[in-house]
């Protein structure tokens, strides 16, 4: 294998977004000592407090805006951290303007931006998946319903945050959610009827370029609002890392899911370069199947997981953009329970405005990242849906957990403000 690039000292990086992924990135990759300094665009309340980190006015999803910014300053990277940006492209453009940019094209980042184009790339190349139908129109799907058989998955084929999956047990519940999801701006380039997989669900990451990547470390997030998993679906509620995983898993995981796909996505034109994220639910009998892709880190498991990155995270993804994979990670031997602070009406409606306090103390126990926050003064005010994911580190899942919690407690919150305590409970 040829030498990786060097890392240039000084590196100055721009990381494109503003969630709790994006201030997981900018905090680690100000970690890194060849790191200068960190632009997080448009950033949030904690990106803003960050040592070697601050934000920029910048739109991430318009790409001639961030293409001339990046031509006149010259980043040595772009991490592109949600998928909106990728789907207006915005990795294009950079690509185009000669700047290293760690983030797939438009092209392949559809297999996050369609469940439909999805769905169709994995059924063309044998990748294991849900039976599913298609449909064009909600309509069309309203017809069918009390002729198919439940449990059943509901998806938006277009993008919903996370919002777009409804299960349902019978037809009268199909109904009714199919009437909340053709509302969604997802729903307008159609709706999946997707066969109900039952299992444990596994957030599982590469780092590609072409058919080459390297695995990252594992991750488990829980989706539904409420403990038990109950409540509907949301961005997620919190994750943690290591999730179990055997050395078998991972291989059939290796050999009938990521090999397969990077080969399809080279044979069809769309070669991938970036972080790749597949949603896979584990079958009793240990098969993986494929729920979605997404095209990037996940949140909230970027949160524990990249945490648990050793070594120089802007050697890895200055490397990997361009072009060159390392043949081996750097892990660290420890767990990480990220548990998820969401406003009182969320997934309906964020917050804006409420003071959150009590920040310095639960960072003296855990991680804080922060989503949908905004530092006003010297305060964090509450401006989004999810606000906070507290991260409790140890030497296993139990001791992350335990701190975790323990942050969470240190915390003053608005009334009403949403959390699970079940992150991890069971493992």
């Amino acid at each position: 294998m040829p030498p990786l690039p060097p890392s240039p000292a000084g590196a100055r990086v721009l990381v494109l977004g503003g969630g709790g992924r994006e201030h997981a990135l900018a905090w680690r990759l100000a970690a890194d000592p060849e790191v200068a300094s960190v632009l997080v665009a448009p950033g949030n309340g904690g990106t803003d407090g960050e040592p070697k980190v601050r934000n920029l006015a910048l739109d991430p999803a318009d790409p001639l805006t961030v293409a001339s910014w990046a031509r006149r300053e010259r980043p040595n990277l772009v991490v592109v951290g949600p998928e909106i940006p990728l789907l207006t492209g915005v990795a294009d453009a950079l690509r185009d303007a000669g700047v290293p940019v760690l983030g797939p094209n438009r092209a392949a980042a559809l297999l996050e931006g369609s469940k439909r184009h999805a769905k169709a790339f994995l059924e063309r190349h044998g990748i294991p998946t849900a039976d599913a139908r298609s449909y064009e129109r909600s309509e069309d799907l309203e017809r069918d319903l009390d002729t198919l058989t439940y449990p059943l998955v509901l998806k938006a084929s277009g993008l919903a945050a996370g919002k777009g999956v409804a299960i349902v047990g019978s037809s009268e519940e199909a109904h009714s959610a199919l009437a909340a999801l053709a509302r969604l701006p997802g729903a307008r380039e159609g709706i999946l009827a997707e066969a109900f997989l039952r299992g444990e669900e596994l957030s599982y990451f590469v780092l590609a370029h072409g058919t080459r990547y390297l695995t990252l470390p594992a991750a488990r997030d829980h989706k539904r609002l409420d403990d038990g998993d109950r409540g509907p679906n949301t961005g997620g509620m919190g994750a943690y890392s290591p999730p179990p995983l055997t050395k078998e898993l991972d291989s059939r995981i290796r050999e009938t899911i990521v090999r397969p796909t990077l080969e399809g996505l080279v044979a069809e034109g769309t070669p991938y370069t970036g972080v790749l994220y597949f949603g896979l639910m584990i079958d009793a009998r240990g098969q993986p199947y494929v729920l979605e892709y997404n095209c990037r880190f996940g949140d909230p498991e970027a949160q524990v997981v990249l945490p648990r990155l050793g070594g120089s995270a802007f050697a890895l993804f200055h490397a990997a953009a361009q072009g060159e994979i390392p043949p081996r990670l750097d892990v660290r031997n420890e767990a990480l329970v990220g548990v998820v602070i969401a406003a009182p009406r969320y997934p309906e409606a964020g917050d804006d405005g409420s003071p959150l306090e009590g920040l310095e103390e639960a960072g003296a126990e855990a991680l804080v990242f922060h989503a949908g926050t905004r530092r006003v003064g010297g305060r964090v005010l509450t401006s989004g849906g999810r606000l906070l994911c507290v991260c409790g580190r140890g030497k296993d899942l139990a001791e992350a957990r335990r701190r975790a919690y323990t942050a969470v407690g240190r915390l003053r919150l608005p009334p009403g403000a949403r959390l699970r305590r079940d992150i991890a409970r069971d493992v």
